[in-house]
C-alpha cells in the first residue's frame, strides 16, 4: 500500500465528489433556499401591507366613530327639542281647553243664573197674584193682566 496513492485516489475521489455535488445538487438546493428567500420577503412584504392596512381601517373606523358619535349627539339634541316643543305645545294646548271650560262654565253659569231669575220672578208673579187675589177676595185673571204681570216681572 502505497500512501502516495492512496491519498491521490481520495483527492480524486474527493474532486469528483464536489464536481458531482456542484453540478447535481447545489443548483437544487440554491434554487430552493432562493425560492424560500422569496416567499419570506413576500411574506414579510404582506404583513407590512397588513399592517399598513390595519391602521388604516383603524383611522378609518375611528372617524365613523366619532362621525356616529356626532350624529347620535345631534339625534339626541333634536329628540330633547321635540320633547320640549311637545311639552310646550301640550301645556298651551291644556291652557287653551281649560280656557275654554272655564268660558263654558262661566257661560253656564250665567244661564243657570238667568234661568232661576226667570223662575224667581214667574214665583213672585204668581205670589204677587195670590196675593192680591186674596187681598180682592176674587180671583184675578192672569190671562187678562198679563201685561201687567210681564211689567211686574221686569221690574223684578
Amino acid at each position: 500500500m502505497n500512501i502516495n496513492l492512496t491519498l491521490l485516489s481520495q483527492a480524486v475521489a474527493f474532486g469528483i465528489f464536489i464536481w458531482f455535488t456542484k453540478a447535481f445538487v447545489w443548483p437544487p438546493l440554491l434554487k430552493a433556499i432562493e425560492d424560500r428567500q422569496k416567499t419570506i420577503a413576500d411574506g414579510l412584504a404582506a404583513a407590512e401591507k397588513g399592517k399598513a392596512a390595519e391602521a388604516d381601517a383603524k383611522q378609518r373606523i375611528e372617524a365613523e366613530l366619532a362621525a356616529s358619535r356626532t350624529q347620535n349627539q345631534g339625534r339626541l339634541a333634536d329628540a330633547e327639542k321635540q320633547a320640549h316643543a311637545l311639552i310646550e305645545q301640550a301645556k298651551k294646548d291644556a291652557e287653551t281647553e281649560k280656557a275654554r271650560i272655564v268660558a263654558q262654565a262661566r257661560a253656564e253659569a250665567a244661564q243657570e243664573v238667568q234661568r232661576a231669575k226667570e223662575q224667581l220672578r214667574n214665583a213672585v208673579a204668581d205670589l204677587a197674584v195670590k196675593g192680591a187675589e186674596q187681598i180682592l177676595k176674587r180671583e184675578v185673571n192672569a190671562g187678562a193682566h198679563a201685561d201687567l204681570l210681564t211689567q211686574l216681572k221686569a221690574q223684578l
